[in-house]
């Protein structure tokens, strides 16, 4: 990895991006508004991460591969996050995203947001379909932790200089790691522990914020 001044690390659904992916996928099996539901409540901190997200990918399995091109047309990055990746570069930072989502999508979305890094979880899958299980060990609150970590080491970027962006209460341990955590479109029990609230949903709002 090459050196850079700073190093930002994005939430990617309801943060870097406008939707929750999961939901998206869930309308193509029908169960949109029971996954929405769970989502909230992990996104809150009320349940244990990987046992909700095991739980609603569970809901996914039948899932045709084919429906990943719809779900991608679906998917809105929010609003200013070409305008704040921009930013980054252009004062020598570097722009992640660590995700509890998924590859299947955000390999599409990223390298279009000039996005230097990424890390998400992957969907089980019989060759056709989903199969209802999460491939591979779950990206949860202390892998975002540990991803910022690794990738601020890897550009020598001291922890004072990394900026953690994020909604929900998985995004806790790494706006905790950084040296900024900023709660962004975030739940309340996020806001009270960020050490910057942004309300408007316009990540440009943070451009201010860069070192």
């Amino acid at each position: 990895m090459p050196h850079a001044r700073f190093l930002v690390v994005f939430d990617a659904d309801s943060t870097l991006l406008r939707n929750e992916v999961i939901e998206l996928i869930a309308d193509e099996a029908g169960r949109g508004a029971e996954v929405a539901a769970a989502t909230e409540a992990a996104m809150r901190g009320e349940v244990d991460f990987a046992s909700s997200l095991r739980s609603r990918v569970a809901q996914l399995a039948g899932v045709p591969l084919t429906a990943f091109d719809r779900v991608r047309s679906r998917v809105e990055p929010t609003p200013g996050a070409a305008e704040l990746i921009a930013a980054i570069h252009e004062r020598g930072g570097a722009a992640a995203v660590v995700s509890g989502g998924f590859h299947e999508v955000l390999d599409h979305i990223a390298p279009g947001l000039a996005v230097d890094l990424w890390r998400a979880n992957r969907l089980g899958t019989d060759g056709a379909t989903l199969d209802g299980t999460v491939a591979g060990t779950i990206v949860d609150a202390e892998a975002k932790a540990a991803s910022l970590r690794e990738w601020a080491d890897g550009h020598e970027v001291p922890l004072t200089r990394t900026i953690a962006i994020g909604d929900g209460a998985n995004d806790l341990r790494m706006m905790a790691a950084a040296g900024l955590g900023v709660a962004f479109n975030a739940k309340p029990a996020v806001r009270r522990q960020a050490d910057v609230v942004v309300g408007p949903v316009d990540l440009r709002e943070v451009i201010p914020l860069l070192p």
